[in-house]
Formats: structure tokens, sequence, C-alpha cells
């Protein structure tokens, strides 16, 4: 997702920085998912769905404004918890939402998309960052409508 000379020679950082910026996502993401779908079942779905978009999208805007290193991987680890909330939520809402019969439809449909964006996401991404900035990496993951 970063290019990392750039994202280097922006911050001075090492190369044990970078892989912090990197792998402090996929830490938070992985560790705290069955708690983000335990909190969506006794908490409610959707509440926990939209706890996770706010959650992630305010870490986005502050991944993007991160004037150093240290902040960069909070708002990293901030942005894995706010997914950690809306992942399993997605999918429970999905299933809650369609009888038997369309279940199957939409359940394809939202892996369809979810293969989709992981195969645009880079292009998109090494597109902003060599057209704008690295910054704006984050900020293209900031949801732009709102969550009804």
């Amino acid at each position: 997702m970063l290019p990392l000379p750039d994202f280097q020679s922006a911050f001075h950082a090492t190369v044990v920085d970078v892989q912090w910026v990197i792998e402090s996502y996929g830490l938070f993401l992985s560790s705290l998912i069955l708690v983000g779908g335990a909190l969506g079942d006794r908490l409610g779905r959707r509440a926990v769905f939209l706890a996770g978009v706010v959650v992630f999208a305010v870490a986005s805007v502050a991944c993007g404004l991160a004037p150093g290193i240290p902040l960069l991987v909070i708002a990293r680890c901030v942005q894995g918890v706010g997914a950690a909330l809306l992942v399993p939520g997605s999918l429970a809402i999905i299933s809650a939402s369609f009888d038997e019969k369309a279940r199957g439809r939409a359940i394809g449909t939202w892996s369809g998309f979810t293969a989709i964006t992981t195969a645009l996401g880079p292009v998109l991404g090494g597109w902003l960052i060599e057209h704008a900035s690295w910054r704006w990496a984050f900020f293209v993951t900031f949801p732009w409508l709102p969550p009804w």
C-alpha cells in the first residue's frame, strides 16, 4: 500500500519503523476480530458495525495527517481496531437481512466486491501516491458516503 522509499524519506524512517506501520494494522485486526463479532452479538450488529466504520474513518484521517512515525503507528493500530469491529458485522448483517433463498447471492456479491477491492486497492493506491501523495492512500479509505 505504501511506497516504501517515498514514505521512508518523508519520515526519515528505519526499516523497523516501516515494518511497524505496515504490520500494526494486521496485528490489531487479527487479534480483535473475534472480539468484534462477540460485541456485535451482545450490543447489536448494526451498532458495532457503525462504531467500527467511525473508528476506521477517524483513524484513516489520523494516518493521513500523522506528523511522524509514532502517531502513524498508533493510528494504524486504531484502524485495525475499527476494522475488527466492522468486518464481522458486515457479513452478519447480510446474513440476517436476506432470506435463505437470497442469502447465497448476497454473500456472493459481498465476496465478489471484497475480491475486486482487494485487487484494485493497490493499483488505485499506487496511482494516488504517484500523482498526489502517500497520504492519499489513507484519505481514500475514508467512507465518503454516510452508512445508513
